[in-house]
């Protein structure tokens, strides 16, 4: 074992053992041994976390940074900074909203170009499915995505577009050839086009006001992922491609998915901490900060989901990271219908879902699995990210269980600061945050550049 160039020791360290006493041994930027807490050798630099929790790094899978072609709405940059602060050293990037998309393996050289010298934590990358890009999967995946993301409703870019059920089948069979991951925006487009006739119509009448929350939650109902979700589920059966369930929200659709967990199939899926947090009864008309597709629903339905990962049904809590420009929003004249639909959260990802948590009684090791073991493995990064064990990166996060924070524009990192969480009092505040060992955040600050690294399928490419 070489001998550790640091030691990061604490009371409450969560390795996935246990969370208790530890040492955390780090040399060359790994983790080397994981010790009791008094083993420590001498000559090393020691960190003594105390009483604050020592946890991996969180990984967020789902993060739309858009940069290259839509820099303004977010970027590497920004992007980055937010995730650190935030305690998170691993985001994906999502393959649309930058110009070009993913979709191509040109597009992807260009996606990694935009990247390089930006980037604060590490940042791996999907690719996308799109109409008659099959084709293009196979390099892509050669060329280091991590699997690909696919839309089932038009996304809201033009250079996004959606895929039909015969569409997506070929690409899944090819996905599948490879041993890839497909991801899916679970929703299809016929419930919103014959909800959107009823609620937002002319014959709506003032029922139809697009300032009312009730219009837009009416708009997107829940039957559209209900139904992406039996699709989904009878194309994986049919090709044994593994698939994932992005930022599900339907709580009908649960038993489903948890039919299909007991049937074995190979088949994963996700909530945000939007879903878990907020409810429909509860967003003011005319607050489109709140907006975002499938929508936050109603509180039962949230109490839902949160059994469903109590159970296992839903495997991890991403941020689904989606920003835009405010003026994008429209604010000011309270349009849901016409709004951007995206919440703005990677920053605060891990405080909201632990203020939520330990109200219904969830563990640290509840939130270590959720935001940072099942997304570094829906990656394909196990074995390096999501957990404190020898040979992974030396990524960790320090934080307090017990403190708690306002959110407001001063502290947000994001390049905008809109976002549904100003002003809300959350529990559980980062200290620190290390990359590969090496002290990237601490109280405000950040380390004097990024040291992030590009992380390709297969190889890692130094930024």
């Amino acid at each position: 074992m070489p001998s550790p160039d640091l030691v990061v020791r604490g009371q409450r360290v969560v390795t996935p053992d246990s969370t208790g006493p530890a040492s955390v041994h780090v040399a060359g930027g790994r983790i080397v041994a994981v010790g009791a807490f008094d083993e420590v050798p001498r000559g090393c630099e020691v960190v003594d976390a105390g009483d604050l929790v020592v946890m991996p790094g969180l990984v967020d899978s789902h993060v739309h940074v858009n940069e290259p072609g839509r820099t303004e709405w977010e970027g590497f940059a920004t992007a980055t900074r937010a995730a650190a602060a935030g305690g998170v050293t691993t985001i994906v990037d999502m393959p649309l909203n930058s110009i070009p998309p993913t979709t191509t393996l040109e597009g992807f050289k260009l996606k990694l170009d935009a990247a390089t010298g930006k980037c604060r934590v590490d940042v791996a990358f999907w690719g996308g499915v799109v109409p008659g890009n099959t084709g293009e999967l196979e390099a892509l995946l050669a060329a280091g995505v991590v699997g690909f993301k696919c839309f089932l409703i038009p996304s809201g870019v033009e250079e996004f577009p959606h895929v039909t059920e015969n569409e997506l089948r070929p690409a899944l069979e090819e996905i599948a050839r490879l041993g890839a991951t497909l991801i899916a925006h679970a929703e299809t487009p016929g419930p919103v086009e014959r909800a959107s006739d009823s609620c937002c119509g002319a014959a709506a009448g003032a029922d139809g006001d697009p300032r009312r929350y009730e219009t837009f939650l009416r708009s997107r109902p829940r039957e559209a992922e209900n139904e992406a979700v039996a699709l989904l589920l009878r194309l994986c059966r049919e090709t044994g491609a593994r698939v994932h369930v992005v930022h599900h929200s339907s709580s009908d659709a649960l038993p489903s998915l948890a039919d299909a967990k007991r049937e074995g199939l190979p088949l994963t899926a996700e909530t945000c901490p939007h879903y878990l947090s907020f409810v429909a009864e509860e967003i003011a008309d005319g607050a489109t900060e709140f907006k975002c597709c499938p929508p936050i629903r109603e509180r039962e339905n949230r109490e839902r989901l949160w059994d469903a990962l109590r159970e296992g049904v839903i495997d991890m809590i991403v941020s689904d990271h989606s920003p835009c420009p405010p003026r994008m929003k429209r604010r000011e004249e309270g349009d849901f219908l016409q709004a951007w639909g995206g919440i703005s959260s990677l920053q605060f990802r891990l405080p909201v879902v632990w203020t939520e948590a330990q109200r219904r009684g969830f563990t640290l090791e509840d939130l270590t699995r959720w935001l940072a073991l099942e997304p570094a493995r829906l990656a394909g990064l196990d074995g390096r990210k999501g957990a404190i064990a020898v040979g992974f990166d030396a990524d960790l996060v320090v934080w307090d269980t017990e403190a708690t924070m306002r959110v407001t524009p001063e502290i947000n990192q994001h390049r905008h600061k809109l976002t549904p969480y100003e002003g809300r009092e959350l529990r559980g505040v980062v200290e620190a945050t290390y990359l590969r060992g090496e002290k990237i955040y601490e109280r405000g600050e950040f380390a004097e550049r990024p040291t992030g690294v590009l992380l390709k399928l297969g190889e890692v490419t130094e930024v």
